[in-house]
């Protein structure tokens, strides 16, 4: 009996041995855990790029804990403190305003959890409360779009009337484009804008835009949108109100989602300001490197481009899932299978 319980004894210390040198095995590692607070599901552009985390995380292996905001900072705040509480590895974020993080953030930074800012910028008191970002030049598309019209409107006679449909106020695209835009025409005082109303990114709000403009300044030229949804939905009001979209008010808009270049091929939108959603590999890469150790880029932009309708519809070298392609409604089938 004295001899079995001896056995006993020293097959628990093995086992016990064995577990404790797996857990100090440096070849086994745990899964990377993500914490991301996404700021709302208001456009296609937005649900395009959640969806495209959600999959680049779980091809990285890469454990994700997933909060919608639903457009208030206060949700997000709050999403970020239950990440710091639940000790994740990295936070990353789309903020939905650019001020107000730094309490949350200096909170992430002492538990010792790295932040990522993606798609939009922030402002802060200490630029090392984040270590990266990843999205686009904001900037950048606003100069693109009035480059498009000073080309496009080279001859005809002035003054050249411009609404705009602007996005969430205070936000890093809203204030880029706005201020991109300005900086080009402003060397050509033929342009004039005329009104900028805020739609919130949304397509109801983008409808309500177009119907204000057109009741208060109806004789308008161009019209720009700071992205696709509030474009459309102001094309819908042209459309009501017997107002061609694309010929008797020129469509100017940054995106170049799906459903942005299905009105593009009618049309009915002539310049569209691509701003890719699909940062997710380049964000699980970045995550990758920081919990390793491993060298990263501080500041990462995508690419942007400018499709027009006068280019070769099927020849545009865009790259488009096919669910999101499908979440953008009324496409025909043959230009579904046609994207590549």
């Amino acid at each position: 009996m004295k001899k079995l319980c001896i056995g006993i004894i020293c097959l628990l210390v093995l086992c016990l041995s064995g577990c404790s040198r797996g857990a100090e095995d440096p070849n086994i590692q745990e899964r990377i855990v993500l914490g991301f607070s996404q700021l709302g599901s208001e456009s296609e552009w937005r649900i395009a790029a959640s969806n495209d985390i959600r999959r680049a995380a779980e091809e990285a292996d890469i454990q994700l804990i997933f909060d919608n905001a639903q457009q208030q900072q206060f949700n997000q705040i709050r999403a970020i403190r239950s990440f710091i509480l639940k000790g994740v590895d990295v936070i990353a974020f789309s903020p939905i305003v650019e001020d107000g993080w730094d309490n949350i953030l200096e909170e992430a930074r002492v538990a010792g959890i790295p932040v990522i800012v993606v798609d939009r910028k922030i402002e802060t008191a200490q630029e090392d409360l984040y270590a990266a970002f990843i999205g686009a030049d904001f900037h950048g598309e606003g100069v693109r779009a009035g480059e498009w019209m000073v080309e496009r409107f080279a001859r005809a006679e002035g003054p050249i009337r411009i609404a705009e449909i602007s996005g969430t106020p205070y936000s890093s695209p809203t204030i880029g484009r706005y201020e991109g835009l300005r900086e080009v025409l402003r060397d050509y005082p033929q342009f004039e804008i005329v009104i900028s109303h805020s739609g919130d990114f949304m397509r109801s709000k983008g409808r309500e835009s177009m119907e204000f403009i057109l009741q208060g300044t109806p004789d308008i030229d161009i019209l720009f949108s700071h992205n696709d949804d509030m474009a459309l939905g102001a094309i819908e009001i042209m459309k009501e109100r017997g107002i061609r979209p694309g010929i008797d008010i020129a469509v100017v808009s940054v995106d170049a989602q799906a459903s942005g270049l299905v009105a593009l091929r009618q049309g009915q939108i002539n310049c569209l300001i691509e701003c890719s959603p699909y940062a997710g590999d380049l964000l699980m890469e970045l995550i990758s490197n920081i919990v390793n150790g491993r060298p990263f880029v501080t500041y990462t932009y995508t690419e942007t481009r400018v499709f027009t309708d006068r280019d070769d519809f099927y020849a545009l070298p865009v790259q488009y899932r096919l669910e999101d392609i499908i979440v953008a409604a009324r496409i025909e089938p043959h230009y579904t299978m046609r994207m590549r």
